[in-house]
């Protein structure tokens, strides 16, 4: 489905142009010494780059689930030795501190690990005409099981996709994400010359309208699995490095498993107006980790469909919703219906949508 249009109050929070804001509950740990590199590689899922370079990847428990979804900065270093800033989700949750995550592993390694939060703003930037030059479409390795990869070139390469500056990223996870930015506490950055400050809730937007899982509510820690939370097609999970904490399943499921679930786009309606091509301003403030439920469009028409979905992050009509694959074909089809009932007792209409960017084959 391609969405063609959305609903007013989003039109009005969606300005264009080169956009730019500071994004809250974010937390930053500082990683640094000679063994730094090797040490985040037998922790982390994806590998990490032999020249002191940014990243996206995840940390996960022994059973394969995913704690935390991280950026991960180059940051300066005043003995030359390699040094990493880590952004992540701040909330609580059932998951341990990442701080204390990473201790636990330290043992003898010559590293250091301090909390920074204190020190750093976190912020994204999007819209610039300039991110064409690197922002390109991925080419795209697809496994039996359903997983994804982007192909992206050798760690060596000078050409690294995520960047080479110091606290700036850029944003790969998909196509039009922009740049991510850290940020000394206090200070604006430099894009704010010639990009429009906008709040954060712009920002959610951007992110769910590009099917773009991002901390506690979309990636529920300990229970969300890499790829129902697309970490492999955003790049986050290298299938072929040496080990690290949960990488058994993760392979496992890569070779032998089937992927069945995926993260992605919704547009919300209500029920009695899910097939008007109006679109329409909603009110209602959802929750998240609400139950979505599939239907036959026809009664009796064929057998029940399958387990549920998930609503998560979502704001004025759009959000992100963890369902089947199946299910998103389904809709696609005109065989099947998502519906969710809110805590109001109303019952709402949901569409999902595959990025444009997404990869071509899943479709």
């Amino acid at each position: 489905m391609a969405l063609l249009k959305l609903p007013p109050a989003v039109r009005n929070i969606l300005p264009t142009g080169p956009l730019v804001a500071r994004l809250n509950f974010k937390s930053v740990l500082s990683v640094s010494g000679s063994q730094a590199p090797d040490f985040l590689h037998g922790i982390l899922s994806s590998a990490v780059p032999t020249s002191n370079r940014p990243f996206f990847s995840a940390a996960l428990n022994a059973q394969g689930r995913v704690l935390y979804d991280l950026l991960v900065f180059s940051d300066h270093s005043t003995n030359g030795r390699p040094a990493y800033l880590l952004e992540y989700d701040s909330h609580s949750s059932d998951a341990p501190s990442l701080h204390e995550l990473l201790q636990r592993y330290v043992l003898r390694a010559k590293v250091k690990i301090r909390d920074v939060s204190q020190e750093y703003d976190s912020w994204a930037s999007w819209g610039s005409e300039k991110d064409v030059e690197w922002d390109t479409e991925r080419d795209w390795l697809f496994a039996e099981s359903g997983a994804i990869e982007p192909v992206w070139p050798p760690t060596t390469s000078e050409d690294w996709p995520w960047g080479s500056q110091k606290h700036i990223i850029r944003d790969r996870r998909a196509v039009g994400m922009g740049h991510r930015l850290l940020v000394r506490k206090g200070d604006p950055p430099p894009q704010t010359s010639d990009h429009d400050i906008v709040p954060q809730d712009a920002y959610n937007l951007h992110r769910i309208l590009h099917g773009v899982p991002e901390g506690h509510i979309d990636i529920v820690p300990s229970v969300a699995f890499p790829m129902d939370s697309n970490l492999d097609v955003m790049g986050a999970v290298d299938f072929r490095k040496g080990c690290y904490i949960g990488q058994e399943l993760t392979v496992r499921t890569y070779h032998k498993g089937v992927v069945r679930k995926r993260t992605v786009p919704v547009l919300i309606q209500s029920s009695s107006r899910h097939k008007s091509t109006e679109t329409e301003d909603i009110q209602e403030k959802f929750g998240t980790n609400i139950d979505i439920k599939p239907a036959n469009i026809i009664e009796g028409s064929g057998p029940r469909p399958r387990g549920t979905g998930k609503l998560l992050s979502n704001s004025h009509g759009i959000g992100l919703a963890l369902l089947r694959t199946e299910h998103v074909d389904g809709v696609a089809s005109g065989d099947l219906k998502l519906d969710f009932t809110s805590e109001s007792g109303a019952t709402w209409s949901v569409t999902p949508w595959w990025p444009e960017w997404w990869p071509k084959r899943l479709l």
